[in-house]
């Protein structure tokens, strides 16, 4: 999970930035997330590129790519992928990997591209961060916007009443010899994971944000972008999505 409301390191100053702006460009960040399942993310890409059946050299957006997992093994699939983060940071390491069909550009989400895509993910919980529901609009008609006339739209995104119901209010995982302290609550429809740690003798307090929306809230907010939903799943296996059950609400649009 990822968020919206940037906080600063202990005895620095308060900065004015969203929290994903700060706390994603840190080492930290992905010191804490880097036992993702890549096995797993390379599942998903190989199932929703099948049910899609995108034409080979299909053009396709990474869009939030992070340091560029899901772009790069899309790549690799044959597709020619430009993957876009707000993260500097990222995007410099994800440009390691770059090739003549695979790019790399730091972007704002809320913002349509010139180029259109055949395909646009939004991946593992990567939108929802922005403190407003217009923000969230606007990145969906951003989507919409740089989609080419045949082309899709996923959005991979956490379901909420699952994340509810099964969230662990407090626990400490050791990654490269740091406790990171995490504490994660609702309130006032976000979900928020607050993480502190110590490293080299300095303190550090990030907190992560995202809007609990439901499939309800998506579809409101589709609506009123003129977007159309076409079908929903609930894991990267594409299993049938249940509004309880399901672990993710994975959303294909046009």
């Amino acid at each position: 999970m990822s968020a919206s409301q940037n906080t600063s390191l202990e005895n620095q100053p308060k900065s004015t930035e969203n929290w994903y702006t700060s706390w994603f460009d840190t080492p930290y960040y992905h010191i804490l997330y880097k036992d993702r399942n890549y096995r797993e993310a390379q599942v998903f890409m190989d199932n929703l590129t099948h049910y899609l059946n995108l034409p080979e050299n299909a053009n396709v957006l990474d869009l939030a790519c992070g340091k560029g997992r899901h772009s790069i093994y899309l790549n690799q699939l044959g597709f020619t992928v430009l993957g876009a983060d707000l993260s500097e940071n990222s995007i410099a390491e994800a440009n390691k990997n770059a090739n003549e069909k695979l790019q790399f550009k730091v972007h704002d989400m809320r913002e349509p591209f010139e180029e259109k895509f055949d395909a646009i993910f939004n991946l593992f919980t990567s939108f929802g961060y922005f403190e407003s529901d217009e923000d969230n609009l606007t990145t969906l008609i951003a989507i919409k916007e740089s989609l080419s006339e045949y082309g899709f739209a996923v959005i991979d995104f956490m379901n909420v009443p699952n994340v509810i119901e099964t969230l662990v209010p407090t626990e400490t995982k050791t990654v490269d010899g740091i406790d990171f302290h995490i504490t994660r609550y609702l309130k006032e429809g976000h979900i928020y994971k607050e993480i502190d740690f110590e490293d080299k003798g300095q303190k550090y307090h990030f907190t992560e944000k995202v809007k609990a929306l439901t499939l309800k809230d998506f579809e409101e907010l589709m609506e009123q972008a003129g977007i159309y939903l076409l079908d929903t799943f609930g894991d990267y296996k594409l299993k049938k999505f249940h509004k309880t059950e399901s672990e993710r609400l994975i959303m294909i649009f046009k």
